[in-house]
C-alpha cells in the first residue's frame, strides 16, 4: 500500500506546470462531454498526491498529455527545459506516441502497454491515475448518457475493455496502490453495463 509522505510541499514548480498545462489544454474538452480538459489533469495530479506521489510526479501528471495532445517533441522540449529530466521521463512513459500521424489504435496501445512492463514507480503511478480517472469518467458518462457513449471510442466498449483489463493484468504486479483496486472496481462495473 503507498504511504502519504506528509513533507511533501508543492513550489512554485507545480504552479508553472499548472499554468503551463493550462496554456497547452485551455481550448481542449473531454470527450464527448465538454468538459474542459484542465479536469483531468487536475484529478490526475490530485490522485498522484493522495498515492504518496512527489512533486515532480505531480508535475507530470499536468503534463502527462502535452507532447501527445499538444505539440510533440516541441512541448518534449519545452517540458525537459523547463520543469527537468526527471518530470520529462515520466511524461515520456505516459505518452503513447509522439509522432504525427498517429499510428493505428491496436498498435498505439500494444507499444504504451508494451513499454509498462519496464516502466519505474513514477510512470506506473502517474499512467495508474490517468487510466483511473478515465475509467471514472467513462462511468460516470455511462450513467448520464447511457451505452451510447460506447460510441465514441474507435473500438467500441470491446476495445476498450481489452485495453483496461490488459492495463491491470501490467500493473498488479507493479504496485499495491489501492488505485489499482478502484479501478479493477471501476471496470468491473463498465464491464456488467449493456453494450
Amino acid at each position: 500500500m503507498s504511504s502519504v509522505d506528509p513533507s511533501i510541499i508543492l513550489t512554485s514548480r507545480f504552479e508553472a506546470a499548472l499554468v503551463f498545462a493550462n496554456q497547452l489544454h485551455r481550448q481542449q474538452m473531454r470527450k464527448g462531454s465538454g468538459v474542459p480538459y484542465m479536469s483531468h489533469l487536475l484529478s490526475v495530479a490530485a490522485l498522484v498526491l493522495e498515492d504518496g506521489g512527489s512533486e515532480d510526479e505531480a508535475i507530470a501528471a499536468l503534463l502527462h498529455d502535452a507532447v501527445e495532445d499538444q505539440g510533440g517533441t516541441a512541448t518534449r522540449h519545452v517540458i525537459y527545459q523547463q520543469f527537468g529530466n526527471m518530470v520529462c521521463t515520466i511524461v515520456d512513459g505516459c505518452t503513447e506516441i509522439a509522432a504525427i500521424p498517429h499510428p493505428p489504435w491496436r498498435e498505439r496501445k500494444e507499444a504504451y502497454l508494451s513499454n509498462l512492463c519496464q516502466a519505474s514507480p513514477a510512470v506506473v503511478r502517474v499512467s495508474l491515475a490517468d487510466k483511473l480517472h478515465n475509467a471514472r469518467s467513462i462511468l460516470a458518462d455511462y450513467h448520464r448518457q447511457g451505452s451510447a457513449i460506447w460510441q465514441r471510442f474507435k473500438t467500441g466498449k470491446p476495445g476498450t475493455l481489452w485495453f483496461y483489463n490488459s492495463f491491470l493484468d501490467i500493473v498488479r504486479d507493479k504496485t499495491q496502490s489501492p488505485m489499482v483496486k478502484e479501478l479493477e472496481n471501476v471496470i468491473t462495473v463498465l464491464r456488467s453495463q449493456h453494450p
